[in-house]
């Protein structure tokens, strides 16, 4: 099938286009090429002249952006100018820009870049302005802007062309600069907590980390496959065991797993490694960081999620995962001891068991599936089975479990958590029996890596180490029900021709 889209559309547009067209040919014909300017020097923008209106009143101002819905009155016409810190009316009258400039405002079209000089002022209804004395067309937009202004609503559309978004949706620029906020926050809450921030190899000759599906490219030069990293976990304990005690990296991680609106096969991961501390310690930074980020961010720690008001002030609720799985799914203490009875539980849920899986991966699944759904306020989930923790410690009254967490909010998984397995000799036990489920047929399994395993056995202190999912911080911290609202450029199906 081809394009859909209706056929007087295109041809509207075409024909629109063609009119640009002949006003940049005709602007050109003047001597007045927009793609010509080079810079235009503003001294404010949108916002700073609305804010501060009784400082600027009466005096000259140059601001530069995109023009906004024009409207013409005789001898004088308004224009909105977007900038990106907002938007502020100007005015252009006759006979403050003389004739030939005045007519000249004729080729001139929603989506513009215009730089304009003028006074500050309020117009009749009370609305700060700028009394345009002088301006200059910057660039010329050969598309019109979606839906004349009304919003751009297809969010196809929208995830597709990013751009188009930005322009017309102005929710959509404040979930992007809030989440660039909110990255500076969590830098400098680690940094002030004498962390480092490091760099680590997105190509990997071994992708560990996680239990996750890697994507494959090839360096034609070695002759050698290398994986797209799958999280950084690995390479930052290789630094602990060099001596950097406290070290952290946000950075995109790559998993070729499915799409939705909480999975995009790249996002971006903070991953932080502390040196002489366990998951009891690393539940403490979890919960004052991202209170932190919030009260930076949004001035308050609590934030409204789908409709819930959410309290993200430490501390934050712990409960064990089995005893979630009791008391939220529905599931006795005693459906949790065999494979047998795990099975049995997960036929009655309606969930798939099939012979060869493990009870803790049974397990796991009842909780994603009936747990995590409820647990809106924060939380975390600890004592998670071994089997589906190849990376964590194991606790010592009970080597089924590992002392690992998992934070929560809004019903969504924002990270995961350990005290770090740094035993090599366990370690080397983990991997083989990840090895072997990967021969069984788990794509997810974790591959043996030698050489994590020859750092560990130079020694690797207690640590703890977390991660934390920045683009669902993110989707809790805005209020966006898709992880695709807040990822700028999101993994989209190629278009059909």
């Amino acid at each position: 099938m081809g394009d859909n889209t209706p056929k007087d559309t295109n041809q509207e547009e075409s024909e629109l286009t063609r009119q640009r067209r002949e006003k940049l040919a005709r602007l050109r014909s003047r001597g007045q090429d927009p793609f010509r300017i080079t810079r235009f020097e503003r001294t404010h923008q949108s916002s700073e002249i609305i804010d501060s209106f009784d400082s600027l009143e009466g005096k000259t101002v140059r601001v530069a952006g995109r023009v906004l819905r024009r409207r013409r009155h005789g001898k004088a016409t308004f224009a909105d100018l977007l900038d990106g810190s907002g938007t502020v009316q100007l005015l252009f009258r006759l006979n403050e820009v003389g004739e030939e400039s005045y007519q000249a405002l004729d080729d001139l079209d929603d989506g513009d870049l215009l730089g304009a000089e003028g006074e500050v002022m309020r117009t009749r209804t009370g609305e700060v302005t700028v009394s345009v004395s002088t301006y200059t067309l910057l660039a010329k937009a050969m598309r019109g802007l979606p839906e004349k202004w009304h919003g751009l609503r297809d969010v196809e559309v929208r995830y597709r062309q990013r751009y188009l978004d930005l322009i017309a949706n102005e929710q959509s620029r404040r979930v992007f600069e809030t989440r660039s906020r909110v990255v500076s926050s969590i830098r400098r809450f680690l940094d002030g907590r004498g962390f480092l921030e490091v760099e680590t190899p997105m190509m990997q000759s071994v992708a560990g980390g996680a239990l996750a599906r890697p994507f494959i490219t090839h360096h034609n030069a070695l002759g050698i496959d290398l994986y797209l990293r799958i999280a950084t976990e690995l390479h930052l304990k290789r630094l602990i065991v060099g001596g950097m005690e406290r070290v952290y990296e946000i950075g995109r991680v790559f998993r070729n797993e499915g799409i939705s609106t909480q999975h995009n096969p790249e996002y971006t991961l903070l991953e932080a490694y502390q040196a002489y501390a366990d998951y009891q310690d690393i539940m403490e930074l979890t919960e004052s960081m991202v209170a932190q980020a919030a009260q930076d961010v949004l001035g308050s720690c609590t934030v409204v999620y789908q409709g819930n008001a959410i309290d993200l002030s430490p501390p934050w609720q712990r409960v064990k995962m089995a005893d979630a799985v009791t008391e939220r799914a529905g599931v006795a203490p005693e459906e949790l001891q065999t494979e047998e009875t795990v099975r049995n539980a997960c036929a009655r849920l309606g969930l798939p068991a099939d012979p060869d899986m493990h009870l803790s991966t049974m397990v796991n699944n009842i909780f994603e599936e009936f747990v995590q759904p409820t647990l809106i306020q924060p939380t975390f989930v600890t004592d998670y089975p071994t089997p589906i923790s190849p990376l964590a410690k194991a606790r010592a009254d009970d080597p089924g479990l590992t002392e690992r967490f998992e934070p929560f909010a809004g019903g969504m998984e924002l990270g995961n958590a350990f005290s770090e397995l740094n035993d090599p000799d366990e370690q080397r036990r983990r991997f083989e029996e990840q090895v072997r489920s990967k021969a069984g047929g788990d794509k997810e399994a974790h591959p043996m890596d030698q050489d994590f395993l020859l750092a560990l056995e130079y020694g690797m202190p207690p640590t703890g180490g977390l991660g934390i999912g920045i683009d669902r911080l993110v989707m809790l911290l805005t209020d966006c029900g898709s992880i695709r609202d807040v990822i700028l450029f999101p993994q989209m199906r190629p278009q059909r021709p």
